[in-house]
């Protein structure tokens, strides 16, 4: 892990935006999440759909979390970025990227023969708004983000929760970049019940560049 780097984003986070076009949306911008985001944050969770919902679901989709997450922000070891249209009206899109890895893909990636490093590997959660899924967004965003992680000297990449094992279209996808399954594991949620997950990896030296015109999934 690139420490100076990390600090820097950490210290500077505005001078961090990135700035691209998207043909079917015109100018937007990559950039990490604020403490003064809560309303345009917790738009964007509580405007995911259900589907959306279920197959993202790192915290709670509501205002009141938006709240807590910008509050604990500054922080916060994880990176958050929302992906905004330039005049910051609207998030089209929220990404997690955690450097290091969580007590519970250690575990699993352990029984798999897999040992994960906090140093060198670091932990991914995508997700695009609903009504901009399947236009190639989530591609576009997905090559700013390994820029980033490559540049911050990251070596590997975990799918934070793994994917649901119905949700071809977002195993496809991240198949599309590089990610791989390494193992499967089973959850029981009061809200959804039952689920088979598969746990994905990306190997940065050997991930694809993919493609910007595939559809966006939520993992």
């Amino acid at each position: 892990m690139n420490d100076e780097r990390l600090r820097q984003i950490r210290q500077n986070p505005l001078s961090e935006a990135l700035r691209f076009q998207h043909a079917p949306t015109g100018a937007l911008v990559l950039r990490l999440l604020m403490p003064d985001d809560v309303e345009l944050f917790g738009r964007y969770l509580e405007d995911l759909g259900q589907e959306s919902r279920r197959r993202f679901g790192p915290h709670p989709h509501t205002m009141a979390e938006a709240r807590k997450i910008c509050g604990e922000v500054a922080e916060s070891e994880t990176l958050r970025f929302l992906v905004l249209r330039d005049d910051s009206a609207e998030a089209l899109g929220y990404y997690i990227l955690h450097p290091g890895v969580r007590p519970s893909e250690i575990n699993r990636y352990s029984g798999y023969g897999i040992p994960l490093c906090g140093q060198t590997d670091c932990t991914f959660a995508p997700s695009i708004a609903d009504r901009h899924q399947g236009r190639g967004l989530g591609s576009v965003v997905m090559a700013l983000m390994l820029d980033l992680v490559r540049d911050l000297g990251f070596t590997r990449m975990v799918l934070s929760g793994g994917a649901q094992a119905t949700n071809a279209r977002a195993i496809r996808y991240y198949t599309k970049f590089g990610f791989r399954v390494v193992g499967s594991f089973e959850t029981n949620t009061e809200a959804y019940g039952r689920m088979d997950n598969h746990d994905m990896m990306m190997i940065l030296s050997e991930a694809s560049e993919g493609g910007a015109h595939d559809g966006e999934a939520h993992g």
